[in-house]
């Protein structure tokens, strides 16, 4: 500290007059200075006494290899900002690291009636009394008792009434013990409210506040609140209640990945905001049970039934399919090919497109909505519950980086009153045009991405075409899986992939300078608005190559004698003589399975790597005892947006499950397995690799509900589409019911024989244009005809290659597919929505009852009181006026 004086006395005399911060005649007041006491787990001032409610670091100035002018202007800031905050109230330690000389620690701790002041001024909702409403047991909690956690370790929290704090009723509170009264979560939100909110400059007339504009500026290192323990072992000092070794070993521990979450603690260690995120992945993760229960049903069908395939079997007969020459898929390179090269393919499109399929996809339109209401229900329990029921009402606050910019004066048409606001209405318009536009610049940039891969499945299909057999001659088991088109599904799916985390990077940081710019009001419109940004691009970048291989690969083909080309130069893709479905598939597959991948490894390692290289950086910490505030520092800082990712990613991941689950029905299962390891991976992750996160407020998932539901409507459509455009049920069913028998089939019974070659059109080799007519091998030498799929007229017929009746049959029982599904499942689901109410009877008894208790408290009790009064002093007068009362006199 000695080298600091020197330029911290040169600070003090011109801190003032050249910030403004305060009144040049009020002293500096500075940080009372401690040296560490050697008690490693201690949560207090050197004093014992004080809490420490926040922690600050920063590097002192003099050690930093800067200009001196750089430092001066640094200490400045920082002095200004440590003095403010301690003439607003807060009491400040400064204490120097342990390991690193250059490393200061300031403590913060808010006294009690300062907290009283905030609590009021942020509608803070605290007891009032006990919640005394009688509560009746589930019927299921005997199940629910083998996956709870153990009450004698982590024991209920007490149910408290509560309502918005007032110091004048403070005596109305359940107040047993001021210092356990407001709870380290409590504490530490309000002095970040302080925090965020403490000026360190006024230049121009311009105030500049807030820790976050600090920390940016790299004034100070770090902010964060202390973990009360370490996560692996229990604290040494006996009145530390260990919540983060409990949350560790109840709740973040892998052999947890069965039993469900101590939420109440989640919530009171880490605020609402990360209670509610966790408590809704574990609904979303146990209504995903029965969704993957069915969906494993239905393939288990489909797997099992398979060889009673009547059309996979004719494709891989030698006697049918064995005869069956189709036609080049692309102009010259490609030749012939023979159609039992697909029978591998067929089978497996067999356990796929079967009847299950589409059971399934009708239970998930009704399962998505069950999630969503019953979701509601819980949802407006914890609203209760964690006291967030009118938060947006009453607690949030304008945003600190809103507040800074409020420049410009207006009359509030309501109050008639003066108030400030950042921008005009014009400059508003301004400021979402250009944030739209960006927005959609960049969704373009996405199609123009999507288009780039199309152009590389058409031009690689023509190398692979070239260069793999297309026919089987029994030698090379393998000639039966690498097939031109499933050779390029893969690699294209790959290269996809790749390309989606690219973009997904970029955009990211793209999303949040947009936002930022466009400054929302409150911390909500603020993650609203980068939500809906976020999510939009997302959309379009993760969903995109499937919407392509679902609804338009295959669809707008031509035929032989007149294919339809992209850019005038590329032939447009077909399918296989199965359809798109399992292409489909193996796209979701690649694409859900490896975001599921990438992002766990990510969350995992680069947390632990990071870590582990700070440990390694600091060797000498070994040596030392580092106090609690040091070791929270070593932790990774928790990002801006906390946890915006985690939904992000599985918001992304109830997409794949509910748009795409008529092509693969184990998404949900998969869905479940990663989520079972989410929940504990994410709980790992910020238990024991991050610093405590600043406790925050949250009635609900905010955007998120919205953007669920907007996917749960989607996704009626798009599963109706895929069963009727992509899949071949609906030609299978039209050929069963119609075309097996008379008038235009030659079967007696209604049958699936002969459905291949009745729905392959003939080509006559004669009708090939010359760009397009193939270099045919020795073996295809005589061909004179080939086979193609599509519904068309024979040659030499007087509609020759346009489309038959059989075409228009199809396409009507498409429709009809597609209106029926809809309309059902659309029933159905407004039936359930509006017969399960979004709050249930109990919750709206203790909302009710609570209030009651408010009205009565702290409304009714004290104009009792003020009538009791005012009639006493009535009486005394009224008693002096007839005598009966005389004053005394002399």
């Amino acid at each position: 500290m000695e080298e600091q004086q020197p330029v911290l006395e040169e600070v003090e005399q011109d801190v003032f007059q050249s910030y403004g911060t305060m009144p040049g005649q009020q002293p500096l007041h500075k940080p009372e200075w401690a040296e560490f006491n050697l008690k490693p787990d201690s949560l207090y001032f050197n004093d014992g006494q004080r809490r420490i409610d926040f922690v600050l670091a920063y590097e002192d100035e003099s050690k930093k290899q800067h200009k001196r002018s750089f430092q001066k202007k640094q200490m400045r800031k920082r002095l200004a900002y440590e003095s403010n905050l301690i003439n607003c109230g807060l009491q400040l330690e400064a204490t120097s690291s342990v390991v690193d000389e250059k490393l200061i620690f300031v403590k913060v701790h808010a006294p009690w009636e300062l907290l009283c002041s905030f609590a009021e001024i942020m509608h803070i909702k605290l007891p009032l009394q006990p919640n005394d409403l009688k509560t009746r047991d589930s019927p299921f909690k005997w199940i629910t008792r083998f996956f709870s956690v153990d009450e004698n370790i982590i024991k209920p929290e007490q149910e408290f009434f509560t309502a918005p704090f007032e110091i004048d009723r403070l005596s109305d509170f359940y107040i047993q013990d001021k210092d356990t009264f407001f709870n380290p979560a409590t504490r530490s939100r309000i002095v970040h409210f302080i925090l965020c909110r403490g000026e360190y400059a006024i230049r121009d007339n311009v105030r500049k506040f807030g820790i976050n504009k600090l920390l940016d500026s790299g004034i100070y290192k770090a902010a964060f609140p202390l973990h009360d323990s370490r996560f692996n072992y229990k604290s040494q000092d006996p009145n530390c209640p260990n919540e983060r070794y409990l949350l560790y070993r109840e709740w973040a521990h892998p052999r947890n990945i069965f039993k469900l979450q101590p939420l109440d603690l989640v919530r009171k260690y880490y605020g609402e905001k990360i209670g509610i995120y966790f408590a809704w992945l574990g609904f979303y993760t146990q209504m995903l049970l029965l969704a993957a229960v069915v969906g494993l049903g239905c393939f288990l069908y489909g797997y099992f039934m398979k060889d009673n395939c009547t059309w996979s079997q004719e494709v891989c007969d030698p006697n049918i399919g064995g005869k069956i020459i189709m036609c080049p898929q692309c102009d010259q390179e490609c030749t012939y090919w023979n159609l039992t090269i697909t029978c591998e393919s067929s089978k497996k499109l067999c356990i796929f497109d079967s009847f299950g399929t589409l059971v399934f996809a009708v239970f998930m339109g009704v399962w998505v909505t069950l999630f969503l209401e019953f979701w509601k229900r819980r949802q407006a329990e914890l609203e209760y519950e964690w006291d967030t029921v009118e938060f947006l009402e009453q607690e949030e606050h304008v945003r600190p980086e809103y507040e800074a910019r409020c420049h410009r004066v207006v009359v509030n048409e309501i109050t008639q009153q003066e108030e400030h606001i950042p921008y005009t209405a014009c400059g508003k318009c301004v400021r979402m045009t250009f944030c739209t536009s960006a927005v959609l610049f960049w969704i373009l940039l996405i199609i123009a991405s999507v288009i780039g891969i199309i152009v590389y499945r058409l031009s690689v299909f023509l190398v692979f075409s070239a260069t793999l057999p297309r026919h089987i001659n029994g030698t090379e088991a393998i000639q039966k899986y690498l097939t031109p088109q499933a050779a390029t599904s893969v690699s294209a799916s790959i290269i996809s992939f790749i390309i989606i985390m690219i973009l997904n990077m970029i955009y990211e940081k793209v999303a949040i300078m947009i936002t930022d710019f466009e400054l929302p009001r409150t911390q909500t419109d603020y993650e609203n608005s980068l939500t809906m940004k976020m999510f939009l691009f997302q959309f379009v970048n993760y969903y995109s190559s499937c919407f392509y291989i679902a609804f338009f690969k295959g669809k707008f083909v031509g035929y032989p004698g007149d294919p339809v080309y992209w850019l005038g130069k590329y032939r447009n893709e077909e399918c296989d003589p199965g359809g798109c479905l399992l292409e489909l598939t193996t796209q979701l597959t690649i694409i859900m399975g490896g975001k599921a991948i990438w992002n766990n490894i990510q969350e995992v390692l680069l947390p632990w790597l990071k870590n582990l290289i700070g440990r390694f950086c600091s060797a000498s910490r070994s040596e030392k005892v580092v106090p609690r505030w040091e070791q929270d520092y070593h932790l990774q800082p928790i990002g801006k947006l906390g946890l915006f990712y985690e939904y992000l990613e599985m918001v992304i991941q109830f997409g794949f499950v509910t748009l795409f689950v008529a092509s693969f029905p184990l998404a949900p299962l998969l869905a479940l397995m990663n989520n079972l390891l989410e929940i504990r991976i994410d709980a790992w992750k910020i238990t024991t690799q991050f610093r405590r996160i600043v406790p925050q407020k949250a009635q609900d998932i905010g955007a998120w509900q919205p953007i669920m539901q907007g996917i749960a409507l989607l996704a009626v459509v798009t599963n109706a589409m895929i069963i009727a455009f992509t899949s071949d049920m609906i030609p299978r069913l039209v050929y069963y019911w119609s075309f097996s028998v008379p008038p235009y089939g030659s079967q007696s019974t209604y049958s699936m024989k002969g459905y291949i070659n009745n729905t392959l059109s003939v080509f006559a080799v004669s009708d090939f244009r010359n760009e397009s007519k193939p270099a045919a091998l020795p073996i295809f030498a005589n061909q004179t005809t080939c086979r193609y799929r599509d519904f068309r007229y024979p040659p030499g017929h007087e509609h020759q290659y346009e489309h038959n009746i059989y075409y228009w049959h199809v396409i009507a029982a498409k429709l009809s597919f597609i209106i029926v599904m809809e309309h059902i499942i659309y029933l159905v689901t407004f039936a359930i929505s509006h017969i399960i109410p979004d709050v249930s009877k109990k919750t709206k008894s203790k909302i009710k009852r609570e209030k009651y208790l408010i009205q009565t408290l702290l409304h009714e009790n004290p104009v009792k009181a003020m009538k009791k009064n005012m009639g006493s002093i009535a009486d005394k007068i009224l008693k002096g006026a007839d005598g009966t009362f005389r004053p005394k006199t002399e």
